[in-house]
């Protein structure tokens, strides 16, 4: 049966996928997947359970035994319970002969079905597959004479998905106007605006969908259970026999790489469709495999650390990408989690020692604080798993920890509503670091304006939005992606008129720098935007420009050590005792 509030006839769009958090959520996945699976291996209890007598209690087995020929009916029911198994249109698919738990020739099997759809299931209807197995020469008719209940078996499988219909997308064009649409502009509005309270205000609508592949595996497993003790995760596929008390071969029907956007849904255009059908044997092991990942994907999307989507993109990998592609990019990742970790670390440690502001951009700290807050709004604006919310708010707090590090911050209680004000630092404000800083800001601000302008104005004429505070949002995201190179550039001209770079914290860009260089991996091997790719060329060029400043400028003779003494001063203490000597020595010859 449907769910509830069907819209009959319907179609609905799939749900747009949110990236971000997909190589966050890989790591925990596989780790949750392998430590369900070896806990259930060598965590199981040692010794059979005993019954109230203490006697050991009884163990069961297969039925089945290895190679033994099987025959397989598939019919197709709009039913979810089937008894009709004279029905000739029902039964699609009929196999004799099939070697259980053997990997073989003629082991699986494969069938395309032409399959028209009934005018039932085109309006949201259910469709199940109904596959049985029994003993070659036996019937799967409880109603056939030469039927053994413990030589068949069988199990029912729903080929209609139910989804939620993706809610209407809510952008518009805010001038009254869409590029792409020839309507009234106002009676467009109008319509969207009705459509999305609608949409707000009533019952979630379900959708059908059509499972195009059919998978059936029979699970090779021989295993002797303990009545009393079957592991947890596979009692609910284990059917048993209560006349002998041993279990029949577990029929597993596998989604696990059927991807959502495979699936088929139905309205009233449908009128043919092809089902692949495949029966084949599956390892005890891949199938549990197969269960705890799963599992997994469920866990980590109802702790809200995975997007609906972001399990099919991770299947998505393994199925369409190259294997040494993938392995590369795998150890490449690594390499890029441990830089980030390594750059993140030694940002904490040069701005919690930072004791000067000389040479180093006060304005730029604030600035990255700025545009930090931008994405993080943006991120909470568009719906983000808070596992990536989370992350982003972590670098908005850090980065306004590093404006305390580069200006004094204080609260004015003068007013009736206590404000914070932010002044500069005394190493800042008594040397050439805070005019050049001034400079730099006020020219690239200019341009900062102009570009950040045009792109908020084609946005706003040839895109659509939810709101206004959507579009101020999407804007200031796009040029802090953009445009972000700006904010490094004040320390390049800093560094210029200082003609010093000692004030520079190498190892964190260096670390930063090599990530720099993994993003150039990854703008070539992986499909994204091109300004995407853009941005990421643009790091590299600011980046060998600090290269070429840290050569040209190699010696500080200015830089002050930890004891207050700078290289010129050493050289004037040297002088004076060469001097002072050469006094002594005169003095003597005399």
């Amino acid at each position: 049966m449907a769910p509830p509030a069907v819209a009959a006839g319907q179609g609905g769009q799939q749900p747009q996928r949110q990236e971000g958090g997909f190589g966050k959520t890989i790591t925990g996945i596989i780790r949750m997947a392998v430590f369900w699976y070896f806990a259930s291996k060598f965590f199981s209890p040692k010794r059979a359970p005993t019954d109230p007598s203490g006697a050991p209690a009884p163990l069961i087995s297969n039925l089945f035994q290895k190679n033994q020929p099987l025959d397989m009916w598939v019919y197709l029911s709009e039913h979810d319970k089937f008894k009709d198994f004279g029905s000739e249109d029902s039964l699609v698919w009929h196999e004799t002969n099939i070697p259980y738990a053997s990997w073989g020739a003629g082991s699986t099997r494969n069938l395309a079905l032409k399959y028209e759809p009934s005018e039932a299931l085109k309006h949201n209807g259910s469709l199940y597959a109904h596959v049985f197995f029994a003993q070659s020469g036996y019937s799967p008719d409880p109603n056939d004479p030469e039927y053994q209940p413990q030589s068949a078996f069988g199990r029912t499988y729903a080929v209609v998905k139910y989804l939620p219909k993706s809610r209407a997308d809510k952008r518009r064009s805010l001038l009254g106007s869409s590029p792409d649409s020839s309507e009234d502009p106002v009676a467009s509005k109008v319509a969207d605006d009705a459509q999305n309270d609608s949409e707000d205000d009533g019952p979630v609508e379900w959708v059908s969908y059509l499972k195009p592949n059919i998978t059936i595996n029979l699970v090779a497993d021989f295993t002797q259970y303990s009545k009393n003790g079957i592991p947890p995760n596979i009692a609910p596929y284990l059917s048993v026999d209560p006349i002998t008390g041993n279990y029949y071969p577990t029929v597993f029907f596998n989604e696990f790489w059927l991807l959502r956007d495979k699936l088929i849904q139905m309205n009233e255009t449908v009128t043919e469709l092809v089902l692949n059908l495949e029966v084949g044997p599956i390892s005890m092991t891949k199938w549990q495999l197969f269960l705890q990942i799963d599992q997994s994907f469920q866990i980590h999307r109802s702790y809200g650390s995975m997007v609906d989507g972001e399990g099919d993109e991770l299947k998505r990998v393994f199925l369409e990408g190259n294997p040494y592609l993938l392995g590369i990019t795998m150890a490449v990742s690594l390499l890029h989690s441990v830089f980030d970790f390594f750059a993140f670390k030694n940002d904490i440690q040069f701005w919690n020692k930072n004791k000067s502001m000389e040479g180093l951009s006060a304005k730029s700290v604030v600035v990255s604080f700025i545009s930090q807050l931008i994405v993080f709004l943006y991120l909470l604006d568009n719906d983000t798993s808070w596992m990536i919310l989370g992350s982003s708010g972590v670098g908005c707090v850090i980065e306004f920890w590093k404006i305390g590090k580069a200006m004094h911050i204080e609260i004015d209680r003068t007013g009736r509503i206590p404000m914070l004000r932010f002044r500069d630092r005394d190493s800042y404000a008594q040397n050439k670091t805070k005019e050049y800083d001034d400079i730099a800001m006020k020219y690239l601000s200019y341009v900062l304006f102009l570009l950040v302008a045009g792109s908020s104005v084609y946005s706003l004429m040839y895109e659509r939005h939810k709101s206004w505070y959507s579009w101020i949002l999407s804007s200031l995201t796009s040029c802090v992606y953009m445009f972000g190179f700006i904010m490094m550039c004040p320390q390049l001209f800093i560094n210029y008129k200082l003609k010093s770079v000692a004030h520079m914290p190498w190892r964190q860009m260096t670390y930063k720098f090599l990530n720099t260089i993994i993003d150039d991996l990854f703008a070539f091997v992986i499909k994204m935007p091109t300004l995407h790719r853009l941005s990421v060329f643009r790091d590299d060029i600011i980046f060998l420009i600090y290269l070429y400043q840290k050569w040209a400028y190699p010696v500080d003779k200015k830089r002050v050590n930890e004891f207050g003494f700078g290289g010129e001063d050493d050289t004037a203490v040297v002088s004076a005792e060469v001097d002072a000597a050469a006094k002594e020595e005169e003095k003597k010859t005399n």
